[in-house]
């Protein structure tokens, strides 16, 4: 193999940092040798990407536009009669106990729409884009970007109690995904294009740029690197400037102002957030239970979708509020709009009727409605807590603000996301602490809780993984000159293979590797030969060895990380690296198997998992007073 074959040339390109060169054949010095080039945080190519991700931002804005234009001309339609895409609210409606049939309609056109179009529009979106960008290179099928849009505005415009946001998401991802596949990019490149259709969707609907970006990582990119940061967050800025020029900068969840709460009502908000984190943990075992509950019914998948449309039908004949989007519902929640009764009225029903609704495996997002139910749940008990202990502070507004947000952070154990999310959208500064302590206490109830979460548990119990932790990556911490064995047997080429086919056989320790590296009478690296052609009986005993045809060495410095040696190691197809100086003429430092990467881990281990006291108070003091 000569020095610019390079047989996983993708390995090369996608690894965090350049390739390691391989060392030239017999006869010219390491010195001649291509070493790696100093790692940088992007790449020039990170332009394109950007520049892509900018136009994509853009386009996701106006489809968003679109989509809430569509689901208003659909409402129009369904409930009123009229032609008209002014956006309405079918709690309005003049239909009577006639309401009950427009979701079943709606369901049925949904179910249609899945069966003979893609089984991939039904739910709420964000799995079905986790699940591609995880197993699939991110390549979602280009016909998700129309009929995803148009199923969840017929599924939303027929009263189904779903938010607009899941269904730009994943309309947006799949953009993002066609353009990807379209161009010339690789998988992680079609990854962040993916990623910044959805958040730039996301950004035109909400109007939170910053929490746009914060949920691609969270939920889509499994990273934070600048490569695929950078993209998204100029995608969103892109989207977001879109929205102010044709929508305006007025929050979507306009709350009158708060106050700045005290340390009792901070503390309450706190625990809010804990007990929240326990429904949410309830809500999505309901929620699944539901969906395993429609699959045992002796009917095609099909008619599912009109099954959970009766279901909402009959609550929106009783409930009308709980029709549709209902993001006017979260707006009057966290202004304080809403009495007591009317509130855990509007909880329940909104439940009932989202949880049969999305169980069905209709087309509409989750986000809305969750923040529905936490916010009337968080505003019940800021009432409860003003009546019972109005000495503590509390205010009703930030205690229904503080449960959406912490349902969701329960929910998705998207944290980050839930909290500026709810902080973008209302545009409340003294609310983004109780938001954090609130968020932070749902999230630790729903880990310690449940393995899966409302946006995992389905494509888990497919068999795919999901991380949940973003670390630093171990390996690119150590260097190899820290985890390379030293004490290393080496040959001469001018060794003959009698000799060396006697000590092979002798056991002699360090003699029973499967390689050794060959030096030449200056200690500089020649090859590398294995244990196979050292034992070839077509070889006479006398020939020396650099007069056999050596593999050149795969060499690797010791001052590389483990990351580049293990990709390296990949991208050669090899399980050994020749360690060698950095400095000229590059002497034989040692080897580097996988063996001793993997042993790498153990400090990694260690420090994760045995504890340990290092400063002893008692025996401080008698040193220092002794």
């Amino acid at each position: 193999m000569s020095p610019t074959d390079t047989p996983h040339p993708h390995l090369r390109d996608d690894a965090s940092t350049d390739a390691l060169p391989l060392a030239p054949a017999l006869g010219p010095s390491l010195d001649a040798a291509r070493m790696p080039r100093r790692s940088t945080l992007v790449e020039p190519r990170v332009l394109l990407v950007t520049a892509v991700a900018v136009v994509l931002g853009v386009c996701a804005a106006f489809i968003a536009q679109l989509l809430v234009a569509l689901i208003a001309l659909v409402t129009n339609a369904a409930f009123y009669g009229r032609l008209s895409a002014d956006t309405v609210s079918p709690a309005g409606h003049p239909l009577g106990p006639w309401v009950i049939v427009v979701p079943v309609i709606g369901g049925l056109l949904v179910g249609l729409m899945a069966r003979w179009g893609s089984r991939a529009i039904r739910g709420h979106g964000i799995p079905e884009a986790m699940e591609q960008v995880l197993l699939n290179e991110s390549k979602i099928a280009p016909r998700i970007t129309f009929l995803k849009p148009v199923s969840s505005a017929v599924a939303i415009g027929t009263g189904g109690p779903f938010g607009a946001e899941g269904p730009i998401i994943a309309t947006g991802g799949a953009l993002g995904s066609f353009l990807g596949q379209l161009l010339h990019v690789t998988g992680d490149e079609r990854k962040v294009l993916l990623a910044a259709g959805a958040a730039g969707g996301m950004t035109a609907i909400f109007g939170s740029p910053v929490a746009a970006v914060i949920l691609a990582v969270e939920l889509l990119l499994f990273e934070l690197r600048p490569r695929s940061l950078i993209p998204v967050a100029l995608a969103t800025v892109a989207a977001a400037g879109v929205r102010y020029a044709t929508v305006g900068t007025d929050p979507v969840f306009a709350m009158p102002y708060v106050a700045e709460p005290g340390m009792a009502a901070l503390a309450c908000y706190v625990a809010l957030g804990g007990l929240i984190g326990l429904v949410s943990v309830a809500v999505t075992h309901i929620v699944y239970g539901i969906e395993d509950a429609f699959e045992k019914l002796p009917v095609h998948w099909m008619w599912w979708p009109a099954i959970g449309g009766l279901a909402v039908g009959i609550v929106g004949y009783f409930a009308p509020l709980t029709l549709g989007v209902g993001y006017g519902n979260i707006e009057d929640i966290v202004a304080g709009h809403f009495a007591v009764g009317a509130l855990a009225f509007l909880c329940v029903m909104k439940f009932i009727s989202w949880s049969i609704a999305l169980g069905s495996g209709t087309s509409g997002g989750t986000l809305a409605p969750l923040f529905t139910i936490g916010g009337a749940l968080g505003a019940l008990a800021g009432f409860g807590l003003v009546a019972v202990a109005p000495q503590l502070g509390i205010d009703p507004r930030i205690a229904g603000l503080v449960g959406m947000a912490a349902i969701f952070a329960g929910a998705s154990r998207a944290l980050l996301t839930s909290v500026v999310f709810a902080f973008e959208t209302t545009q409340q500064p003294h609310g983004l602490l109780p938001l954090l302590g609130g968020c932070a206490a749902a999230y630790l109830v729903s880990a310690l809780a449940m393995r899966n979460t409302i946006m995992t548990e389905k494509i888990a119990r497919r068999g795919v993984r999901v991380p949940t932790e973003y670390a630093a990556d171990y390996l690119e911490q150590v260097l190899v000159r820290d985890a390379a064995s030293r004490d290393v047997v080496s040959l001469r080429t001018s060794d003959e293979l009698g000799e060396i086919r006697a000590l092979l056989n002798s056991g002699k320790p360090g003699y029973q590797h499967q390689g050794f590296p060959v030096v030449d009478d200056a200690g500089q690296v020649r090859g590398v030969v294995t244990r196979r052609s050292l034992l070839d009986a077509s070889q006479p005993n006398m020939r020396r060895l650099g007069d056999l045809g050596l593999r050149p060495p795969v060499v690797v410095h010791e001052h590389h990380s483990l990351r580049e040696a293990a990709d390296h190691m990949v991208a050669e197809d090899i399980g050994r690296l020749i360690v060698v100086g950095v400095d000229a003429p590059h002497p034989l430092v040692g080897i580097l198997t996988r063996g001793d990467i993997l042993s790498a881990h153990r400090r990694r281990l260690k420090g994760a998992h045995e504890g340990g006291r290092h400063i002893r108070i008692r025996e401080t003091l008698k040193r220092y007073t002794s």
